[in-house]
């Protein structure tokens, strides 16, 4: 049976997250103080107690994701109930895909960490550069969405950006633009329009300065050959198949569209039968059941979970 491994991106942080797994696993408690080392401050004691407001923001949510993924996967890893589990093939949601990336191989724990924390600082100054924001739209489909689009741009920058599930697409571009469709949003039939609690308009040029940091960020890790385990790229669905082409998916993810259902319906079809969340939140777990209700989700995002996967490896 073909399985993945999926990781979750940025919006899955809740104050807690790897406090109890930390505490009970010293090989996640080590993931942590790693982590620590390498970003500079006490990266650990925001998940594991907050404050919310500083967690939930970019420069610092980005890498505490990352890092309790990590924690979480390592525990995966050096369990001996679970040490035999090994994914066919990895995807992350956005950020996440460095997650998935790590969780592969083809690039390190730290080299990971350095960049996925130089990305929230360098979006968070694009958006604070920017008037940006981002809005998730519920019940429409991709015409419908880009027909709304179009009449809220009113000539400035609004776009799909997020293709996640049937019935949910976010779109991303200018404040006032975003304001506009969420006004318009019910008149095409949108069951919901949701403002995101995100800095500004990702996954759209306002990101621009963002991927010219993140590039030259990219230039001073050592990224490994794709081998064994694949890796889906969420800018078209296909995998990586080289180190140069990683490099430059992750830079193009940022002022690009993620195709997440294009992604999972490519797992689907290429015979992956068993996905498993591993992070915080349940937010894949959630799309998944939106994009296939057949296929089988295992959520391992806390200590409960960790210590229950064991018994449902077959």
């Amino acid at each position: 049976m073909k399985t993945a491994f999926l990781f979750p991106g940025q919006g899955a942080q809740e104050v807690g997250m790897g406090a109890e797994i930390a505490q009970s696993y010293p090989v996640a408690a080590k993931i942590y103080e790693q982590a620590d080392d390498i970003v500079g401050f006490d990266l650990s004691k925001i998940c594991f107690r907050g404050p919310a407001e500083q967690l939930n923001t970019t420069t610092i949510s980005q890498p505490a994701i990352f890092v309790t993924s990590a924690a979480i996967l390592e525990v995966l890893r050096t369990n001996p109930a679970t040490a035999d589990l090994r994914p066919d093939a990895t995807a992350g949601l956005s950020l996440g895909e460095y997650t998935a990336l790590y969780a592969a191989g083809v690039i390190s724990f730290e080299d990971a960490l350095i960049l996925v924390q130089k990305r929230g600082q360098a979006m968070q100054e694009a958006a604070d550069a920017t008037e940006g924001a981002m809005v998730s739209i519920i019940g429409l489909d991709e015409e419908k969405v880009r027909q709304l689009c179009e009449e809220a741009s009113d000539g400035e920058l609004l776009l799909p950006v997020n293709f996640n599930c049937p019935g949910q697409i976010v779109i991303s571009g200018s404040k006032a633009a975003c304001q506009r469709a969420e006004e318009a949003a019910p008149k095409y039939g949108a069951i919901k329009a949701m403002r995101l609690e995100v800095a500004g308009a990702f996954h759209t040029k306002m990101m621009s300065s963002a991927a010219n940091e993140l590039k030259e960020a990219l230039s001073k890790c050592l990224i490994r050959e794709p081998s064994k385990i694949k890796i889906i790229a969420n800018i078209d669905a296909e995998y990586y198949q080289s180190a140069k082409k990683i490099a430059e998916g992750l830079v193009k993810q940022l002022t690009s569209a993620i195709y997440w259902q294009r992604c999972m319906e490519r797992l689907l079809a290429d015979g992956v039968e068993k996905f498993y969340e591993i992070g915080p939140g349940r937010v894949l777990t959630g799309l998944m059941r939106r994009i296939s209700r057949k296929t089988q989700v295992i959520n391992i995002n806390n200590l409960k979970t960790v210590n229950e996967i064991g018994s449902r490896i077959d």
